[in-house]
């Protein structure tokens, strides 16, 4: 149902009572508490921490490898970025050593399992996005191809559909867990399976995909035509609202993807700005959210409420308009009151 849950349900599968070996660059933290270290422990996998917060060489995993390391676990920092004086170990080095001990176990005839490697991508990217930049995320097909056995991400992130968890890889490996206990106490329910299923149908054609699924949409839309669509919202906005309530005007602003993705993306956006001269930002902003039956979600800015155009569809329009006409008439009933 997330993929906390996938992760937790491989290192149970592949990993207890056995070392799993990561990177101490790589003991994440992401939404809701969620530590790496903590979920390790709840799968009784025993965590084996290699090189330093900023540095981690193929060196530390080659000696931390031991009889009883069933795993190289690999963990994309999703939600941060380090910069500076920093290095980590590719998939495709992970794969090298994995493979290079797997022989040495079957050469010397010990009755182990395999060295997986495993990568949590947590951010579930298909498809390479302008909006990446120099921090490219790697995509799922990507991770594969560099030689992870499992692969583990996010359905609800950059892939742009329902909350679940997604595992993928060698299929003797997901037959495995497919019958493991957990698969069935965290599964997914049918209406979110449905929901995923029509999601992922879309990546069959890129193109559709970039503009059926409104994350990929809000992500590469043209910044001229966000601003359009500002021009529109505004327009709607001054019908309702007179100069006594609120100034209005369009301002460049930029957004973020947040949900713990793309944390060094900067994406250029347009705003519907709205200063107030009756009634307040803070009011404003919980109105809104509190008093609709539809909540509209602005951001408040230096006493403004800004109406992101890059995150509103033509369709919410009258909806916005017509719930900020009701927060000045709810403001006006209440000085007259």
């Amino acid at each position: 149902n997330n993929n906390a849950a996938a992760v937790m349900m491989v290192l149970a599968e592949f990993a207890a009572g056995h070392e799993a070996i990561v990177s101490r660059g790589e003991l994440v933290e992401i939404g809701g508490s969620f530590r790496v270290p903590d979920i390790m422990a709840q799968s009784n996998a025993r965590m084996v921490e290699v090189g330093a917060t900023n540095k981690t060489h193929a060196s530390d995993y080659e000696r931390a490898i031991s009889p009883d390391t069933a795993m190289l676990l690999k963990v994309h920092p999703s939600n941060y970025r380090m910069i500076g004086f920093t290095e980590s170990v590719s998939k495709t080095d992970l794969r090298h050593i994995a493979d290079e001990e797997n022989a040495r176990r079957a050469g010397a005839g010990e009755d182990r399992p395999e060295l997986l490697v495993y990568e949590d991508q947590g951010s579930g990217a298909f498809m390479h996005l302008d909006v990446f930049g120099e921090y490219a995320e790697p995509t799922v097909r990507e991770s594969l191809a560099e030689g992870c056995d499992l692969v583990s991400f996010s359905g609800d992130k950059l892939l742009g559909g329902p909350q679940a968890g997604i595992v993928v890889g060698r299929k003797d490996y997901i037959d495995r867990l497919k019958k493991h206990p957990l698969a069935r106490a965290l599964r997914l329910d049918k209406m979110t399976l449905a929901a995923l299923e029509a999601t992922l149908r879309l990546y069959l054609d890129p193109e559709d995909a970039l503009r059926r699924i409104p994350t990929l949409r809000m992500l590469t839309e043209d910044a001229e035509t966000v601003r359009e669509r500002a021009e529109a919202l505004m327009a709607a906005l001054a019908e309702r609202v007179t100069p006594e309530q609120a100034h209005l005007e369009i301002v460049e602003e930029t957004g973020r993807a947040g949900g713990g993705s793309l944390p060094m993306c900067d994406i250029p956006t347009f705003c519907v700005r709205m200063h107030f001269t009756a009634g307040n930002a803070q009011g404003c902003e919980e109105h809104l959210q509190r008093n609709r039956d539809v909540p509209v979600i602005g951001r408040i800015k230096r006493e403004c409420v800004l109406f992101d155009a890059r995150t509103i569809t033509e369709e919410d329009i009258p909806e916005i308009a017509c719930a900020v006409a009701s927060y000045f008439a709810a403001f006006e009933g209440r000085k007259e009151s």
